[in-house]
């Protein structure tokens, strides 16, 4: 992971706006509808380089290719892995069960309607490794060099895989999981090799608390959390902890979310996680009072942290001043050398989720620059 000694670096979490002949290409493909292959292969390739750039132009320090060949943060599992065709999976999120017309507006969402999550009808294994190979070479492309210092890969966690996909062959949740952490091996291995950060997105740690969860009690969902964390670390025991970084999120949608659990039930168990780094939502209203759980809690050695700063369903653009300030409570408590800034979550994490105008996003990322550089004038001199 990129360390900086003079500045507070800036990143975001992965998904960023496509284009929207990008977008429909997607949306056929996913679909069934017949789409040129080459074209769209190349589509995305562009589409790479340009939001590499838009990146870049805007101030951002750990860029990524923005998920542009990905239907979702999740969903492309299925094309990468075998054992998946099982029934399409529902959700459902506790805090929308009182809201009907709310639930409804977001269902409606026409990045969900076109996203498709089929159960795991048999063994998990490896189907291709082309995808994630083609990943990496549109972004050596993008960035003109072959090892990519300094940039990022997202890629889903075993846990969040086995949310979005519903087990219907193994014996157990465990053996599941730890099925699908065998099989990503590859793929986070590969992304390693690259010379990249990989960034393994964990909503399921926060996020699957209240998704599908009724009846289920803190203590037991603690467990299956921390069974979670040793399938990762299983899964990317051959890779640096400097070159991991993870995510964590109760959920980019535009609920309520006051059923939300509290950051510090699951604190311990996130940082036994092998990432070093570790991005968190701090800037939404439900979670941006929670930088005083770091009054009492000792940063484990080695970690870093890296707060959302911005939030990724309001098209308020954050003042610099509030995001120097938000940066600086994490700085003042764990030291400037163990922080970093970034965005509560992606800005699109299914193809056409539209919480916020493409065009207000790239005022976000650059406020989020603008203030970063005035924190890093308080603590550096």
């Amino acid at each position: 992971m990129p360390h900086s000694t003079t500045h507070f670096l800036t990143s975001h979490v992965g998904s960023l706006p496509r284009e929207k002949d990008l977008m429909h290409m997607m949306w056929a493909k996913e679909d069934g509808v017949p789409v040129d292959a080459e074209a769209l292969r190349m589509r995305v390739k562009q589409a790479v380089s340009d939001i590499v750039k838009k990146q870049k132009s805007l101030g951002i320090d750990v860029v990524n290719d923005g998920e542009m060949s990905k239907p979702s943060y999740a969903t492309y599992i299925k094309d990468r892995l075998n054992g998946f065709g099982g029934s399409e999976n529902t959700y459902v999120f506790d805090d929308l069960v009182d809201f009907p017309n709310l639930a409804k507006r977001v269902g409606e969402d026409p990045s969900r309607q076109h996203r498709h999550a089929p159960g795991c009808k048999g063994p998990i294994s490896v189907k291709t490794t082309e995808d994630v190979h083609e990943d990496i070479a549109n972004m050596q492309a993008a960035t003109g060099s072959e090892k990519l210092d300094g940039v990022f890969f997202s890629s889903a966690s075993p846990g969040v895989t086995s949310i979005f996909f519903k087990n219907e062959y193994y014996p157990t949740h465990e053996e599941y999981v730890f099925a699908i952490a065998e099989a990503m091996k590859t793929e986070y291995e590969a992304i390693a090799a690259s010379g990249a950060t990989l960034q393994i997105d964990c909503p399921d740690l926060a996020m699957g608390r209240h998704m599908n969860s009724t009846g289920v009690t803190l203590e037991d969902f603690r467990k299956r959390a921390a069974m979670h964390v040793e399938a990762l670390n299983h899964a990317v025991a051959n890779i640096p902890a400097e070159q991991l970084r993870m995510h964590l999120c109760w959920g980019n949608y535009g609920g309520p979310h006051h059923c939300d659990m509290n950051f510090a039930d699951i604190i311990d168990i996130v940082m036994q996680a092998k990432p070093q780094t570790l991005l968190f939502e701090a800037a939404n209203p439900r979670h941006a009072h929670e930088w005083s759980l770091f009054e009492n809690y000792k940063l484990p050695e080695g970690k870093i942290l890296c707060p959302g700063v911005i939030e990724c369903q309001s098209n308020y653009v954050e003042h610099p001043e509030l995001i120097a300030q938000r940066i600086k409570r994490y700085a003042d408590l764990v030291g400037r050398e163990n922080v970093m800034a970034a965005t509560d979550c992606g800005f699109s994490i299914h193809v056409g989720q539209a919480a916020i105008d493409p065009e207000v996003v790239w005022l976000k990322l650059k406020s989020l620059a603008d203030g970063a550089a005035i924190a890093s004038s308080w603590f550096w001199k």
